[in-house]
């Protein structure tokens, strides 16, 4: 997911806590009892569940698990140590979303995401536009090691020109995720391609080149799929495109020069500045934009009669926290000319918080690596031990709500039982990218899904089967295994 440069916390000295108290069938009903909730919740409040009632039924959850974890001898105080410990490791997340929203509103009223859009719909069109969406994003998160970074900047830009173009942004999300986590996954930036290594005891390139193996079959057949979809499309978007591009010039100065400041930013970030610095950057970078190149649409925002010191200020200060517009009278063009600044990114820090409350009672009473070590003993042949642990890395994704965790505990659980049956650490650190890394952005209540759901204005739910590359994955890692295709066994070295 993300890269080194856009998460700081990497738990490489991740305490794993046991507790031996604890057995399998109460570690699970937490669990059964938060998918059974969150079933019905979504069933009945549909796409709105996540504005606010699934963020309370991870809280439940959460109680539920306490209660479990009260009656198995942890007390009330570890449980919130550790639920400390997790919402403090979303912090660099929660600042990272909360500029991303600001970086958003500069750019759209400094005409950064319109240019965007006005070019890539001269450029693409609907039959290779979801393939172009996978091989853009993938270059930039092979750059900038980041899939949070490309959604940021590219990915938002793409799902405008989706929209202009009639191409359902369920489809375009999951193409853009494809391509972003597809680059994340083997830039060596990444810093989830240095943790997987790390957690299974190999090196970075010999981790890299060994998940090549499965990771490009799956990125060919993703890329075969969307250019099938592309041909199959029926959209009714093109034959608006000369009428939106006038909207556009109408409504916006139209620059190429506003492509500098996305470039700043993707450079800063392959630069490996710190995220916070890069997107705050790109913030201010954008603010002057709009100054230089849109000052009408600013002092319009600002609610003044002429473009002075205050109202610049507060067109600026009003793009970056709150909902802002550019006045266009293309109603394609409506949403797409909309941005809620730092305001909008509220709902999915919510939604953060009450999922890592619900992972740290998890992890604070053991039934994180509970689950697990009961999923270990479930298998004693080598597809076992990989169906294991590819099942150990979705189980994690979804009640640690963490994408880390979903590599470093199985990681960590799994590396002896690898050794033992004489598999090179290789095989690990590949099972724990192809079913760790990619999965985390499938789940709504994950840091991953919650992050990208915000920022591409896309529900998770809409998105995961579309976002091919991401679910593929671990069955390709799972179809070597059967097949024992490129399964390396430590004689051979």
């Amino acid at each position: 997911m993300e890269s080194q440069n856009i998460k700081p916390r990497v738990p490489q000295d991740e305490h794993i806590v046991e507790n031996k108290e604890l057995n399998i069938w109460e570690a699970l009903i937490p669990v059964l009892v938060l998918v059974g909730m969150l079933a019905y919740n979504v069933f009945v409040f549909g796409d709105d569940a996540l504005s606010g009632s699934n963020q309370f039924i991870l809280l439940l959850g959460g109680a539920v698990a306490a209660i479990v974890g009260l009656f198995n001898k942890v007390t009330f105080n570890q449980m919130i140590d550790e639920v400390a410990e997790n919402i403090k490791s979303t912090t660099g997340s929660i600042l990272i979303l909360l500029l991303v929203g600001a970086l958003a509103g500069t750019w759209l009223i400094s005409g950064i995401i319109p240019t965007m859009i006005y070019y890539g719909l001269q450029i693409l069109n609907p039959t290779i536009f979801l393939m172009s969406c996978v091989i853009i994003c993938a270059i930039i998160s092979i750059a900038t090691g980041s899939s949070w970074t490309t959604s940021a900047t590219v990915g938002i830009a793409l799902i405008g020109i989706a929209d202009a173009l009639g191409v359902p942004l369920g489809m375009t999300a999951g193409a853009i995720l494809s391509g972003a986590y597809f680059g994340d996954k083997i830039s060596p930036m990444s810093d989830t391609t240095n943790l997987a290594p790390a957690m299974a005891g190999t090196d970075l390139f010999t981790h890299i080149r060994y998940m090549l193996n499965t990771t490009v079959p799956t990125i060919i057949v993703t890329l075969i799929v969307f250019i099938i979809i592309g041909f199959n499309l029926d959209t009714s978007g093109t034959a608006d495109t000369n009428a939106i591009l006038k909207s556009i010039e109408s409504s916006i100065n139209v620059s190429p020069w506003l492509f500098v400041v996305p470039v700043i930013v993707i450079i800063l970030i392959v630069k490996k500045t710190s995220p916070l610095i890069a997107l705050l950057i790109g913030t201010l970078l954008g603010g002057m934009a709009a100054l230089i190149f849109q000052p009408d649409i600013v002092t319009s925002i600002g609610g003044g009669a002429q473009l002075d010191f205050t109202t610049g200020y507060k067109g600026i200060m009003n793009a970056i926290t709150i909902d802002t517009s550019i006045p266009t009278d293309n109603e394609a063009l409506q949403d797409l000319f909309k941005s809620g600044g730092m305001a909008k990114m509220l709902g999915t820090i919510w939604l953060i918080l009450c999922a890592m409350t619900f992972g740290g009672i998890m992890d604070a009473i053991g039934a994180l690596t509970t689950i697990s070590k009961a999923l270990l003993k479930l298998f004693h042949t080598t597809f076992g031990l990989f169906a294991s642990t590819v099942a150990s890395c979705l189980a994690l994704n979804v009640t640690a709500s963490d994408q880390y965790l979903a590599i470093v505990v199985p990681g960590k659980m799994y590396a002896k039982a690898f050794k033992e049956k004489g598999l090179a650490p290789e095989n690990l650190s590949r099972t724990l990218e192809d079913s760790g890394t990619v999965t985390s952005v499938l789940v709504p209540w994950n840091t991953c899904g919650a992050y990208q759901s915000g920022v591409l204005g896309v529900d998770t739910l809409h998105y995961a089967g579309y976002a091919i590359f991401n679910w593929l994955s671990p069955f390709t890692t799972l179809l070597f295994a059967a097949f024992r295709i490129k399964i390396k066994m430590l004689r051979d070295k």
